[in-house]
């Protein structure tokens, strides 16, 4: 007569931790998204500070550039400044919410319930929203600075408010139909498809052309023909302008992102709905956050602003200064 006896699950399979057994369980009642693959600690231990540095790098960053665009405008040539606002708005807001949330789910193991839906939102959104920015930035450095009350900057407003509310509306979709899970190579929630492959063609096809592909397309067309002279506000202000960084900021944002582009487009052609390799979705969220450091950067690459920046500070640490003897008068007794 053979003898049976039941197994716990960590008997059963012996590399699954007891702990993170019961962390997950305990965390799946309490309203956080399940993690599936827990991080070993050397590596979530150096990931948390590459997140920690390009955060602080993206707040300070951003904030000193809104600090010298609002309050040094005389010191330094810009004439769009509103897609500069709108591309340093959206930096600031990643490194706030996204960057922050993605180090928090490293250092929680998690995210919860409705911030994971909140996150995944606003990182489309933001997305969505900078390369919007640099597209009406290499249309407008082509076409030449209307002023504020002409037709074309109305359009110009337009734009730069339809990239926001776009990537607002797409990144809203995956909410609404819950395809969104907490992804732990990632670092953040994400869209998770897994039974229906016709959705998930529509639904990237449908973000990418209307999102990324058409404003790709305008920087891509801008750019050509600035570079081929056919731009007609080139003249002897262009060199001192903000604007010239706009090549950077173009090489920056397409380095960056193309982890991601990669991660979308294997996406596409897996059939059986797996996701891009581990190593390249990790790889395409530090990259993108990457971008909303180096922009400040590439701002302070121009020499006016950099000396606008520089003297902002400077006169702000500057102490009272001393008296001076200027002139000396004569009075007889």
């Amino acid at each position: 007569m053979e003898e049976t006896s039941e197994r716990a699950p960590e008997e059963e399979f012996p590399e699954l931790d007891r702990h993170a057994i019961e962390v997950a369980v305990s965390e799946w009642f309490n309203g956080t998204v399940f993690m599936e693959r827990p991080w070993p600690e050397a590596e979530r231990w150096l990931l948390v500070a590459v997140l920690g540095l390009e955060m602080i790098m993206g707040v300070v960053g951003n904030c000193l550039v809104l600090l010298v665009k609002v309050m040094c405008r005389g010191q330094f040539y810009c004439r769009y400044w509103l897609p500069f606002f709108s591309l340093t708005m959206s930096d600031l807001g990643c490194s706030l919410l996204i960057i922050s949330g993605s180090l928090l789910a490293m250092l929680t193991r998690g995210q919860r319930s409705p911030w994971c839906e909140v996150v995944s939102l606003l990182k489309f959104a933001f997305i969505t929203s900078s390369i919007g920015s640099i597209a009406v930035l290499c249309v407008q450095q082509l076409i030449g600075m209307a002023s504020t009350r002409s037709p074309l900057f109305v359009v110009m407003v337009a734009a730069c408010l339809a990239s926001w509310v776009t990537g607002v509306v797409f990144g809203s979709v995956p909410v609404v139909y819950a395809w969104i899970r907490y992804d732990p190579a990632e670092m953040l929630c994400a869209v998770f498809w897994e039974n229906s492959y016709s959705d998930m063609l529509v639904y990237i096809l449908c973000a990418f052309s209307i999102c990324v592909f058409l404003p790709f397309l305008l920087i891509v067309f801008c750019s050509l023909l600035s570079a081929t002279g056919c731009c007609s506000s080139c003249n002897s202000d262009h060199e001192a302008d903000l604007s010239t960084v706009s090549p950077l900021l173009v090489a920056s944002y397409m380095l960056c992102y193309t982890p991601f582009v990669a991660s979308e487009l294997i996406l596409l052609g897996m059939m059986d709905l797996s996701p891009a390799p581990d190593w390249l979705r990790t790889l395409s969220s530090v990259m993108s956050y990457l971008d909303c450091s180096l922009n400040p950067l590439i701002y302070c690459s121009h020499q006016n602003f950099r000396e606008a920046g520089l003297a902002l500070l400077w006169t702000r640490r500057k102490p009272l200064a001393e008296p001076v003897l200027t002139s000396i008068t004569r009075h007889d007794v």
